[in-house]
């Protein structure tokens, strides 16, 4: 690694994005993260816009190099937002220039820790093929938060992303995660877009087996956030239900 390369910093990002009330970034974020987020120039991020407005929320606490506008940010590629880039196809080394002339970049989601259930992964990855040096900065992670409070194993987890939208295919791919915790008593967790949420509620209460046991959090780190967690049977007497408006996280387990 040259002297006068550049790091690569994962800056993570709050997690009321798209939502009506937002967390003061006090709360959310420790200030080591918030100053090495207000002193960096060049930005790869999901979207240039929202990456702006949460720096305009950084720089009222502390103040930015330089007028948001004269901001280096780079967007990731639309098709990398649809498909993601985890599975290493994408060449993410252009986006890195800034870092191999010298400076200091940030990588940004929309919401929590980039490259962990967000895209970000293939800047990463490309930022170690190039020599960078990586530096991840401390910040909320929805799926570790909600995992702690499932009350389902934190030692044998898996993040399994989106299950599919067809009714049939959902269905059937709730009973083969279902299966998998009961043979291993593996934590599965996956997320939904939020105008789906009571969708993929129902579905999994038709489809799972009373002694199943489901933990969903939403709305994490806002005034409003909730995490409920029992079994099947449970969930039917309480009768819990979920707003299409909040970010949420499902876990099943045992």
């Amino acid at each position: 690694m040259s002297a006068s390369t550049g790091k690569l910093y994962l800056v993570p990002a709050p997690l009321d994005f798209g939502c009506a009330t937002q967390t003061p970034l006090t709360e959310a974020l420790p200030q080591g993260t918030l100053v090495v987020a207000a002193r960096l120039q060049h930005w790869v991020c999901e979207n240039a816009k929202s990456a702006r407005a949460y720096l305009k929320r950084v720089n009222e606490l502390h103040p930015l190099p330089c007028p948001i506008q004269a901001l280096q940010i780079q967007e990731l590629p639309r098709e990398v937002h649809k498909k993601g880039d985890h599975g290493g196809t994408f060449d993410a080394r252009p986006l890195l220039g800034a870092a191999l002339a010298g400076h200091d970049v940030g990588l940004l989601s929309e919401a929590g820790m980039p490259a962990v259930a967000d895209p970000g992964s293939s800047v990463v990855r490309a930022a170690h093929e190039l020599g960078i040096e990586v530096v991840p900065l401390v910040g909320p992670v929805s799926l570790l938060l909600a995992l702690a409070a499932s009350g389902l194993s934190g030692q044998n987890f898996a993040f399994v992303g989106y299950l599919p939208q067809e009714a049939a295919a959902r269905a059937q791919r709730i009973k083969e995660l279902e299966t998998l915790v009961q043979k291993t008593g593996q934590t599965q967790l996956f997320i939904e877009t939020p105008y789906r949420n009571t969708a993929l509620l129902d579905a999994l209460l038709r489809t799972l087996q009373p002694t199943t046991r489901l933990a969903v959090s939403s709305g994490l780190t806002l005034a409003d956030a909730q995490s409920r967690s029992g079994d099947i049977k449970q969930w039917k007497q309480q009768g819990w239900v979920l707003d299409n408006n909040t970010p949420a996280v499902f876990a099943i387990g045992r």
